[in-house]
């Protein structure tokens, strides 16, 4: 019981947020970052509970990014399906490679989730290495999101909104919608933070995992949606000051339950992956003494985010990226 109280305190917050914000597709990312600080050792945990609040709002300025900065859409996903059977075994590890073997632009094109990690990882460790606190905050909430956007099924297929099998909308169904209705009877502990001895494998294992979960996620939702009627799989909520049409609860609860806890999963790997690759960049950052750095972002800091908020609010509410532009 004691476990579902504290799931309901760190929710509850979150789920306000999104909805003052009109932006569910965020609950996911920010509940994550947050969960991660929980599994940190004493060395790192009271650095990153002072700025617990930093990680969770910046959890999604990967998100935010995607229609200002030419080349942020591919660091969120991979398509593994655009190049061949058991494709997430065979790919190289190694970014260099992979640029050898199929040029930049169609890696570009098809995602870069992998390698993207696999190099924030090394800016990370970098940064705890200069004890510079406003790159480990800023590179921390960033490699959160790609990190919990590399264990999301639908990260890893071009068919990441169900565009090709007409289940348009699946891609909110499967990340926000299901976590926003039930995140709150998760168990989502994961446990303590694990050092990585291999960062690279640890990711691509991640992808690998995602990847297995596509057949499912796309097979369970077709098959709902032959046993209800279209009034029955969609209704309308109020969020914020708009009426939406969305997934109907009883359509998004057998959704769920046909996935046997499959979000539920995900998200508690997810949380704890995060806080693995924190822990290991601290480690082999030289594990600094962080009581020793100043501990929350400078003056500088927090004016950048503020310039970037307001470019980001003021770029068209209507575009696309490239790749998973939906």
């Amino acid at each position: 019981m004691k476990k579902y109280c504290y799931a309901l305190l760190i929710c509850l917050p979150l789920l306000f947020v999104a909805l003052r914000a009109h932006a569910w597709g965020f609950f996911g990312h920010r509940l994550l970052n947050r969960l991660a600080v929980y599994t940190l050792p004493p060395g790192m945990v009271g650095f990153y509970k002072a700025n617990i609040d930093y990680l969770t709002v910046n959890a999604t300025r990967p998100d935010s990014r995607r229609l200002l900065v030419p080349g942020e859409a591919p660091k969120h996903f991979l398509d593994v399906d655009r190049y061949g059977d058991s494709a997430e075994f065979k790919l190289p590890r190694k970014y260099a490679d992979a640029v050898a073997r199929y040029t930049e632009d169609s890696l570009l094109r098809h995602g870069i989730v992998p390698w993207n990690v696999v190099s924030m990882k090394n800016q990370l460790t970098a940064a705890f290495k200069a004890k510079d606190t406003d790159r480990i905050l800023r590179l921390s909430a960033d490699m959160g999101h790609y990190i919990a956007d590399a264990c999301v099924p639908l990260h890893t297929t071009r068919n990441y909104n169900g565009q090709l099998t007409g289940q348009r909308g699946i891609h909110g169904l499967w990340e926000s919608r299901l976590p926003e209705l039930l995140s709150a009877d998760y168990d989502l502990f994961s446990g303590k933070a694990q050092y990585l001895p291999n960062a690279t494998d640890a990711i691509w294992a991640a992808v690998i995992r995602s990847h297995a979960a596509v057949d499912s996620v796309l097979r369970f939702e077709k098959q709902l949606t032959a046993e209800f009627s279209d009034d029955q799989k969609f209704g309308y909520e109020q969020r914020g000051s708009q009426t939406i049409r969305t997934y109907s609860r009883e359509f998004s609860k057998a959704y769920h339950a046909r996935l046997n806890g499959q979000v539920e999963r995900q998200l508690r790997y997810a949380s704890g992956l995060i806080g693995d690759f924190w822990f290991t960049c601290w480690v082999d950052g030289g594990s600094p003494d962080l009581t020793q750095m100043t501990r929350l972002p400078s003056e500088a800091e927090q004016q950048r985010l503020e310039r970037e908020a307001k470019e980001t609010a003021a770029a068209p509410v209507a575009g696309t990226a490239p790749g998973h532009d939906e």
